[in-house]
């Protein structure tokens, strides 16, 4: 079975003239990027797999990184767009009670009454935490993921159970 790609983040431009791209990744803590580390590219249709030149190097809100073999800022640019992936055993190790963004989307979102709210399509990382974005036909809703909020991360039986306060739902 092949190994379980975790996406990092979305190539969104080059950085000068010797081939450096900038990254927006999905968690800006992520330490995995580092020289020599495999990871793949994704645009459409054109998958690749190459290692990291170098370390990344924080840039802003993102990451400047280097690709072996991409010397050059028209090399660079056809990546422009790519999502960036590494293979999910490349991830650090989480203590109990931790999880990736990743793994649980597609868990079902319930009430602690028992009310099934909907399906959490994504996360957004925000300065003020994590937000559940959680979708039931059209409506969607946005949680914030914290212990206030969230009871229980099921992961047997693929469920979030949340105790929202008071019209956090009716907005």
């Amino acid at each position: 079975m092949a190994e379980q790609l975790v996406p990092l983040g979305e190539i969104v431009t080059t950085h000068g003239l010797d081939g450096w791209l900038k990254l927006n990744p999905f968690n800006a803590d992520t330490t995995v990027l580092v020289a020599g580390r495999p990871v793949h590219l994704d645009l459409g249709a054109i998958h690749k797999t190459v290692e990291l030149a170098a370390d990344a190097k924080p840039f802003k809100k993102q990451f400047l990184i280097k690709l072996r073999g991409i010397d050059g800022i028209d090399e660079a640019q056809r990546w422009v767009g790519a999502t960036l992936s590494v293979d999910e055993a490349a991830l650090e190790p989480l203590d109990a009670g931790q999880y990736y963004h990743y793994q649980v989307i597609g868990f079902a979102v319930f009430h602690k009454d028992g009310t099934r709210i909907g399906t959490i399509v994504s996360l957004l990382s925000t300065a003020g935490g994590d937000i559940l974005v959680v979708k039931e036909g059209e409506k969607e809703y946005l949680i914030p993921a914290v212990k206030e909020i969230v009871d229980k991360v099921d992961f047997d039986s693929q469920r979030v159970i949340v105790d929202p306060p008071q019209g956090l739902l009716d907005l």
